[in-house]
């Protein structure tokens, strides 16, 4: 009978007629009372009859005129908050004083006279309790109907960690989860031992012991987070201690940016810990940029250009052009947007960006003002395999898209790159490297006078961005789903992080603050263990690493790095006004120079005539060592 009340109760809200008479049968009662009692125990002056009869009656017409004036009947009253308490109090004394303008109008009636100012105030106190006690009595009645039904299901008991805003505004919006009961906050230390908040208690804890104590106590299930930056001070404490518990780790979104349910709320996972607080980035300024231009992305349905394209969407774009040749991400990308941003127009093109001629199709066709240029071959150990492919997508493709925005009059191409082009040991990052001194000798040549066109280029490089395609995490997790092992190719190697929107963000104020001809980088904050990156994965999937899941090292594959290069410290680069951004300071190359190695460089390629190809790579990039390579034996050709 509960469950089913409960159901009833919960999938309807009262209807603003029956708030409303149900106000003005309060505050008709609330009138009565006033005017008994002062019946009762003051003196009441001549004719107090026919005046009682008069005050009644204005009291149901003004009280009628205030609530709806104020529409307090429109409130739901199982979310009531203060700022509905406050104006339950305001319609009171606007009743009240409506009463007093009309009865002060009738000749018997004084101002002075006590009887009178004794109704008035019973009148407003009676009103505003009898409002603000009537939505109390039907909270109580809704929890206890609530309790009962919930009561008879599964639930599970969580703590909230911290106690910030943030932390106390999960509680209101969970208080009808029929899945999860918070059942208090908690935080590290004495500081607000015996508190309270939101009528909860604040249970702390100083070590192991004290957090398995109020786990156990109070039968705790999960730790819910309300802020990843949380998440990440406590990842060597309290999420160790969980995962020796058994206790899960939750994250739930930020309330600014979603409504939180049940669906929304999910385990903590590694990309979660290996962020860092949030970079402030000035979108006002980077939207006017962008805003009414058609904007075109090569390699649209990859791991950066997709989001690129996600935040471009909601910029207020003129059009949007997604350029590559992944048939099924590019078709999956477009029922995405079609589904998410219904009033933006864009259009899918596949095409390679090795075909000059479909290259220039999209150009001549849709006629792009600003090019981001994220097409590229990544993968190291492949690309250390195919060099010719690499040269292929990654160098002649970026001279043929950025050959194409100065032949269109595009305002701006920016380019991706990544931090394996400084001093690059394999073929990937060399490519790159590459691509880079292309794009930047155009655009000196432009400078110079030499060439002639209007387009700025802006390069920006970043190290690896969490979750992308064929990266380390998708791989890890796939390897613990499937029983391990983990397979880690050194225990030393490190990597730097940084999460994909985190990457756009900072690709788009790049190009926004760019006034040409710059390679930008990113700081990336500390480089991560892979092997620690590893062993956490494991942990958070509420097992033991080299118990439950193995973790093998299988040795470093071809061309790959122990530790990345530290891309922005100050002997390498210039800062810019933003403290996470800073200009590389780099060899510049001749633009005819440039023009004939990579000329020579694609004949070779096409004609897959690899030791040549390489040869002509390191001699054109002096800092490109191989490591772990069989083209290491070029490198002795080279020394001096």
């Amino acid at each position: 009978m509960f469950d089913n009340l409960y159901k009833f109760i919960r999938s309807r809200y009262l209807s603003s007629v029956v708030v409303m008479g149900l106000d003005l049968a309060v505050s008709f009662l609330a009138s009565l009372i006033a005017i008994t009692l002062v019946k009762l125990f003051l003196i009441p002056f001549e004719g107090f009859r026919y005046f009682m009869a008069l005050y009644l009656v204005a009291s149901i017409v003004v009280s009628g005129i205030s609530f709806y004036g104020m529409r307090t009947h429109h409130s739901i009253i199982r979310h009531m908050r203060m700022r509905e308490v406050a104006k339950l109090m305001s319609v009171s004394t606007v009743k009240v004083l409506l009463l007093l303008f009309i009865t002060i109008l009738l000749p018997e009636v004084s101002l002075h006279d006590p009887s009178m100012i004794a109704i008035w105030l019973l009148d407003f106190l009676l009103t505003a309790f009898g409002l603000v006690g009537m939505r109390v009595i039907m909270l109580v009645v809704y929890s206890v109907l609530r309790g009962n039904a919930r009561s008879r299901k599964s639930i599970e008991n969580i703590l909230v960690y911290g106690t910030g805003d943030k932390a106390v505004s999960l509680v209101p919006r969970l208080q009808n989860s029929n899945k999860y009961r918070i059942v208090g906050f908690l935080s590290y230390g004495k500081e607000l031992k015996n508190h309270t908040m939101a009528g909860l208690p604040v249970y702390y804890f100083e070590d192991k012991e004290g957090f398995f104590y109020v786990s156990q106590h109070k039968d705790v299930s999960s730790i819910i987070f309300a802020h990843r930056d949380e998440a990440r001070l406590e990842e060597d404490r309290l999420m160790h201690y969980c995962t020796e518990k058994g206790i899960k780790t939750l994250y739930a979104p930020s309330v600014d940016d979603v409504s939180l349910t049940n669906s929304s709320i999910r385990e903590i996972k590694i990309e979660d810990l290996l962020g860092r607080p949030e970079i402030k980035i000035s979108m006002d300024e980077i939207i006017a940029n962008f805003k009414d231009k058609v904007v075109m992305v090569t390699g649209a349905a990859g791991s950066i250009g997709s989001e690129l394209c996600r935040q471009l969407a909601t910029f207020g774009i003129k059009k949007l052009v997604l350029f590559d040749n992944a048939e099924t991400p590019m078709h999956n990308l477009r029922l995405e947007l079609e589904e998410k941003y219904p009033s933006l127009d864009f259009i899918p093109v596949i095409g390679d960006v090795r075909i000059e001629r479909r290259l220039d199709f999209a150009f001549r066709q849709h006629h792009p003002q600003v090019v981001f240029h994220a097409a590229a071959y990544k993968h190291v150990p492949l690309m250390e395999e195919n060099p010719c492919e690499a040269v292929l997508v990654n160098v002649a493709g970026s001279r043929f898209v950025a050959d194409k925005c100065i032949e269109y009059g595009i305002e701006k191409m920016v380019m991706i790159s990544t931090d394996k082009a400084v001093n690059p040991t394999n073929i990937m990052g060399c490519t790159k490297r590459l691509a880079e001194i292309y794009v930047q000798s155009l655009g000196l040549a432009l400078e110079q006078g030499t060439k002639q066109g209007k387009t700025k280029f802006v390069t920006t490089r970043f190290g690896n961005v969490l979750g992308s395609n064929g990266s380390v995490i998708p791989r890890f997790r796939d390897q613990i789903a499937n029983g391990g092992p983990v397979t880690v190719t050194h225990p030393e190697i490190t990597r730097f992080f940084m999460t994909i929107p985190e990457a756009c963000r900072l690709v788009m104020e790049a190009a926004t603050m760019s006034t040409g001809n710059q390679i930008f980088v990113f700081d990336m904050g500390k480089s991560v263990k892979i092997a620690h990156l590893a062993k956490r994965m494991i942990e958070l999937a509420g097992l033991v690493p080299d118990k439950d899941i193995k973790i093998e090292y299988t040795g470093l594959r071809p061309g790959e790095k122990l530790y990345e290069e530290v891309l922005s410290n100050s002997e390498n680069t210039i800062p810019t006004d933003h403290d996470r951004i800073r200009i590389a300071k780099v060899r510049e190359y001749n633009y005819n120079d440039a023009t004939q190695v990579m000329t020579e460089l694609e004949s070779l390629s096409r004609g897959v005539d690899i030791p040549n190809t390489v040869r002509l790579m390191k001699r054109t990039v002096p800092e490109f060592k191989s490591k772990n390579s069989p083209y290491e034996i070029y490198d002795k050709e080279f020394e001096y």
